[in-house]
């Protein structure tokens, strides 16, 4: 049986903080990323690049990750 590594790890936490981020826009107009980091910011759109990447990748790997 194949366990997570690290990446994936990684990946699903970013995925956690980017549906959480999106959850707090939906219910209560508040982008958590762009207070922290600032409006359109280097930083707050490296952290939604990250959280795109991470879906494209759990997307793509969620065979390995079902047998879990």
């Amino acid at each position: 049986m194949n366990k997570l590594n690290i990446l994936d790890w990684i990946f699903i936490i970013l995925l956690v903080v980017g549906g959480l981020n999106w959850g707090l826009v939906g219910f209560l107009q508040f982008d958590l990323v762009a207070t922290i980091f600032g409006e359109a910011s280097v930083l707050s759109r490296i952290v939604y690049s990250l959280v795109g990447v991470s879906a494209l990748y759990v997307l793509l790997t969620s065979g390995k990750l079902a047998k879990k």
